[in-house]
């Protein structure tokens, strides 16, 4: 199980090497060079065409997986096991670039070097929807529609200038206000258990009156079932006030 980002040279526009990894993937207890290709864009950091390559370490072999979202910034791998086989699956995240800091994120599977796709971050951003909104005497209710959980959150935290802006001096709402949860801006490898196989935590923004006016996160646990990523458990952590 190794981390590794190692950025490379791009002459001539041709796809290169932008990170890599070591690790037995195919389940033959020999490393396998993983890495991922891509095009750099002239006079900028952002990268298309990002592809994800496998060298098999005892055939040289080559497999190669184009990535649904293959645009983006910094990309990186991770070399774990996810669905304790022992053998390493492999972790892909993309920044998007874009304001929200969402990012892309993809594990893949190469037992046998039969490469499949075990989790895509669109089937879990889909899967999972939320409805935020404010309530009277400073409290926000953070639905999750899917699994049909509530989570009341405190925001007295926020200040009285942010306070009195959409509350009355009763703690009422001057009018109905909705904010919303991000897709995924983060998600990471953690062996809760210590068994070492790796779950995954997710972490995904609440947005008030609008984004900047953040008020929170929604973490994920996931672990595997039936070679499906489900959702172990959820959390919802806000920030605490300034004394």
């Amino acid at each position: 199980m190794l981390y590794s980002n190692n950025s490379g040279s791009f002459p001539n526009d041709i796809g290169n090497i932008v990170a890599s990894a070591y690790g037995d993937v195919n389940g033959d207890r020999i490393a396998d060079y993983v890495f991922l290709t891509a095009v750099k864009t002239p006079d900028s950091d952002f990268l298309r065409d990002i592809t994800l390559v496998i060298k098999d370490g005892r055939t040289g072999i080559k497999q190669s997986a184009k990535l649904p979202s293959d645009a983006g910034y910094s990309p990186s791998l991770f070399l774990g096991d996810f669905t304790g086989d022992r053998i390493n699956d492999i972790l892909i995240g993309i920044n998007s670039g874009g304001s929200g800091a969402i990012m892309f994120y993809y594990i893949f599977s190469d037992v046998n070097n039969r490469l499949s796709m075990i989790f895509n971050y669109e089937d879990f951003n889909n899967k999972y929807q939320y409805k935020v909104t404010y309530l009277n005497y400073y409290k926000v209710s953070v639905q999750n529609l899917t699994e049909k959980s509530t989570y009341i959150l405190d925001i007295t935290y926020k200040g009285r200038e942010y306070l009195s802006e959409i509350y009355t001096n009763d703690g009422i709402l001057k009018a109905p206000i909705e904010g919303w949860v991000d897709p995924l801006s983060g998600l990471y490898p953690v062996d809760f258990d210590g068994n070492g196989v790796y779950e995954l935590l997710g972490y995904q923004k609440i947005a008030g009156r609008y984004h900047a006016d953040s008020l929170g996160y929604v973490q994920s646990i996931l672990k595997i079932q039936n070679f499906k990523f489900e959702l172990s458990s959820q959390y919802v952590a806000i920030y605490g006030s300034q004394e």
